[in-house]
């Protein structure tokens, strides 16, 4: 399962919302399950963050 909390852990060098929304659909490809445990600290992340990185990870999985 992939955790938000995981990716900010082992991406520290992203450092924009675009930049963490990439590196979810990389992941989406070997992972199955995706949990937003945690908000991302960027200055640029969107109050629909959620919706946002869910779509990433489903867009992704699907092609």
């Amino acid at each position: 399962m992939l955790h938000v909390s995981e990716l900010l852990l082992q991406h520290r060098e992203v450092s924009t919302f675009a930049e963490l929304v990439a590196i979810v659909k990389q992941r989406s490809r070997s992972e199955m399950f995706f949990r937003m445990d945690l908000k991302p600290p960027y200055p640029d992340t969107p109050d629909n963050w959620e919706m946002v990185l869910e779509a990433a990870f489903s867009s992704a999985s699907e092609s």
